[in-house]
């Protein structure tokens, strides 16, 4: 397969450059080097409780005077290709007479065996949306507030799904 006619459905929007660059690297097979001496492996926030603590956690620290977060959990049921990595919902339930909201956390059951890094940069762009409901540049400015490395993360993230789309499990 030729670098043209290549899928990169995770890095749309992204310039030829940049694309022609990420094609050499599939090409060498040196996409899995590159994220290999980025990022580390694991982490351990691999159950739903653990995953809870850590969510909160960051709202604590950036986001105190925020909605709290009533759960937070892994989805297997979000498909990475067709919907998102993760989901922010706002559920209003009303209850007698009063009306109560919970804000829900869902993440991509991919995100246990992933690094952390990539795990916080979905966290902090679900808790950005506690905030600011739209992807505007309010939320972007947040998201760089809570994670400086936010843009990078996410390029970096999106070659981690590109490297799983076409050789499979990176860290294994």
């Amino acid at each position: 397969m030729t670098q043209t006619d290549r899928p990169l459905p995770f890095l749309q929007g992204y310039s030829p450059d940049t694309l022609t660059a990420v094609n050499r690297l599939i090409e060498r097979n040196q996409l899995g080097d590159y994220l290999r001496k980025r990022y580390q492996p694991g982490h351990t926030f691999v159950t739903e409780a653990s995953l809870y603590r850590y969510v909160q956690d960051l709202k604590d620290r950036h986001l105190r005077r925020a909605a709290p977060v009533s759960k937070v959990c892994y989805d297997d049921k979000i498909n990475v290709i067709h919907n998102a990595l993760g989901m922010h919902s706002f559920v209003s339930r009303i209850q007698g007479s009063k009306l109560k909201a919970k804000h829900e956390i869902r993440i991509a059951t991919l995100f246990k065996q992933a690094p952390e890094d990539f795990l916080r940069m979905i966290v902090v762009h679900e808790l950005a949306h506690l905030r600011e409901k739209q992807h505007n540049k309010a939320f972007y400015n947040l998201c760089c507030h809570m994670e400086p490395d936010y843009h990078q993360l996410e390029f970096d993230l999106r070659l981690f799904l590109t490297h799983q789309q076409h050789f499979g499990e990176l860290f294994t």
